[in-house]
């Protein structure tokens, strides 16, 4: 039997007045979403599994530092498997039950809170290895690194099972037709989400970058001093002049990333009272892509994140001996 056109514009036609309408938009735009959704998830699963089976995998990769990459890489993965849920969403309507809707939101908030913690954690790192090298090993061990990746994980399902139990409790409660995934963060809840994931870790972030990179600066000008002290070759400070500019291009590269990612959803928190997020939010899919260029950012600028990816891809991972590659 054929559906008339207003049954076919419905989430579930049968239900009828209670059916969501689905979003009608051009075959071309969506299939140029789904084209973007598709190729975002597989770029952000990939460049992260790659980390994951790096770190992992490989004995010489096992430091603090490595701990803390690792544990962004996971919740990136994960963030690019939940993407796919926003391709199912390209039509506007949600098939898997009230249920599924209440773990998929809060599943969403606490990972890529995770994510974030993870990001202050790691300049945390950074700034004990620049700014107080001689206490570093001593201080960041791997175990403290551990140990801080397991209670921020913890901190942040937590914190995001609290600021959504009502949804947790009565799943579906504000969604207003059948088809719909919708959660409300009343005011109280959303200023406190707004603290715990945007303005504390961008404040903390800027603050140990900040100091960082002026440590930097000031090294990069005593080499250049030390140099024209002992008149070595001025190839030696066009290197250090190098070393300065990187230095400022990868920080200020991490810092506006993250700003320019995460500042249009807290800007929707901040505007809205009583703030309505949907699992199909434009503001989310920016969101998600920090966790595509998060691997890039990070992982890219190191070395030996080149080479263990080469071993991976030629499965030289196979041999018996691959975890004990070393890496220069």
């Amino acid at each position: 039997m054929m559906k008339t056109f207003g049954e076919a514009e419905l989430c579930f036609p049968q239900l009828l007045n209670l059916s969501c309408r689905k979003t009608v938009r051009p075959p071309s735009i969506s299939l140029l979403i789904y084209i973007t959704l598709s190729f975002i998830s597989v770029l952000t699963v990939t460049f992260n599994l790659l980390v994951i089976i790096s770190i992992s995998h490989f004995k010489k990769l096992h430091n603090p530092t490595n701990i803390l990459l690792l544990s962004l890489a996971v919740s990136d993965c994960m963030v690019g498997f939940l993407i796919s849920f926003q391709i199912m969403l390209i039509d506007g309507c949600w098939y898997l039950g009230d249920i599924m809707c209440a773990l998929y939101v809060v599943l969403d908030y606490a990972i890529t809170s995770a994510s974030i913690g993870t990001m202050v954690l790691i300049s945390v790192d950074r700034y004990m290895a620049i700014c107080y090298p001689l206490y570093y090993s001593s201080k960041v061990t791997e175990e403290r690194a551990k140990t801080c990746v397991s209670l921020c994980w913890m901190f942040a399902f937590l914190c995001h099972c609290l600021i959504l139990k009502d949804s947790l409790q009565k799943p579906g409660r504000y969604n207003s037709c059948f088809g719909e995934c919708m959660v409300v963060l009343d005011y109280v809840g959303g200023i406190f989400d707004l603290f715990l994931s945007f303005i504390g870790p961008v404040t903390a972030i800027l603050v140990l970058y900040v100091r960082v990179f002026v440590v930097v600066v000031s090294q990069a000008r005593a080499m250049q001093s030390h140099v024209a002290a002992v008149s070595l070759q001025s190839s030696e400070k066009v290197t250090a002049k190098k070393s300065e500019r990187k230095a400022a291009v990868i920080l200020g590269i991490v810092v506006i990333a993250f700003l320019i990612c995460t500042c249009p959803y807290f800007c929707v928190i901040l505007l809205e009272e009583d703030a309505e997020v949907s699992a199909s939010s434009v503001t989310f899919l920016l969101f998600y892509f920090n966790s595509t260029l998060n691997p890039l950012i990070y992982a890219l600028f190191y070395p030996w994140f080149r080479k263990s990816a080469k071993l991976i891809l030629t499965l030289q991972i196979l041999n018996s001996d691959s975890s004990g590659t070393i890496f220069m």
